[in-house]
């Protein structure tokens, strides 16, 4: 665990915010409306790819779901606050992801899958608001064995931040909190990457010791999140810069239920990237190789 600093050091270098990147309302699968944050061309994103969030309440935005589909070259990781979706996979793995739980994916060499809204509930009970986190691969993993895991939310680490119920949910990788070492669940994701969901009070704080070489990004979902160099409200991401310490808080008028936000780091790749919907590579012949291995359906095999 020497890689990390510990949290609130004295003299510690805060993490500056470095740039704020705006969500953009867009659409994917089978028309299913979503809040999406893509970065596959901008280096400070790696090891991260795309964020999207589905947030309705309208069953027409999300029910027709996303149908079969194939990827290779990356990870996802999709967790949900409210609403379920249900997994299923050429290789066999099925499962529904509840409120609060998480499902991570290797897509690897090839996977072909779906994610449907549950259908052993009212899909309009309490909508849908959930993420899904695209986690690019190593050149040298692209092609290695898929995988799939289910964290079910009692699985996932809960780590109270304060008296006035301020709460960190950690759903991969390894962390600092209150100077202790907290691990998620899910701990063999690609480059290292951790994700924390992170719920303040108006105007509470919280200080992070993280790896320094690592890429930090933070969504916000709920609120707003005071950066010391301005107040960026929800629906769009902070990238930080380099620093010993991240620090997070909630302005003091934030609303009654706080704010919240996806917290992100990982191992920057600095590897090429070449993206064409649902394949990451390094090479445009590997992108034409991916194409053909799906059409003639080799790729999962």
């Amino acid at each position: 665990m020497d890689k990390f600093t510990q949290n609130n050091v004295s003299g510690a270098a805060v993490r500056p915010a470095a740039r704020v990147v705006a969500g953009q309302p867009s659409a994917d699968g089978a028309g299913v409306k979503i809040h999406r944050v893509a970065g596959f061309q901008f280096q400070d994103f790696s090891p991260f790819l795309m964020i999207d969030e589905i947030r309705s309440e309208n069953p027409d935005d999300y029910i027709a779901g996303f149908p079969p589909h194939p990827h290779r070259g990356i990870e996802t990781l999709t967790y949900m606050l409210s609403g379920e979706f249900e997994h299923r996979d050429h290789l066999g793995n099925r499962g529904a992801i509840a409120q609060g739980g998480a499902q991570w994916m290797r897509a690897g060499r090839g996977i072909i899958h779906s994610e449907m809204p549950s259908q052993s509930k009212d899909p309009g009970a309490g909508g849908m608001h959930g993420f899904q986190l695209w986690i690019n691969m190593a050149a040298q993993d692209k092609m290695s064995k898929p995988g799939w895991r289910d964290i079910q939310p009692e699985q996932v680490r809960e780590v109270t931040l304060d008296e006035r119920g301020s709460l960190m949910r950690i759903l991969a990788g390894q962390w600092q909190v209150h100077g202790q070492a907290e691990n998620g669940p899910l701990l063999d994701a690609a480059a290292e990457a951790a994700v924390a969901d992170v719920r303040l009070a108006a105007g509470a704080q919280i200080d992070l010791g993280l790896p320094q070489q690592h890429a930090v990004l933070v969504y916000i979902y709920r609120g707003a999140l005071d950066t010391g160099r301005g107040v960026v409200n929800r629906g769009n991401l902070v990238l930080f810069g380099s620093g010993e310490s991240l620090q997070l808080r909630a302005p003091e008028d934030a609303p009654e239920e706080g704010a919240g936000m996806l917290v992100l780091h990982g191992m920057p790749l600095n590897e090429p990237v070449v993206h064409y919907g649902p394949f990451v590579m390094n090479t445009r012949e590997e992108i034409e190789q991916a194409v053909r291995d799906y059409n003639n359906g080799t790729l999962a095999e």
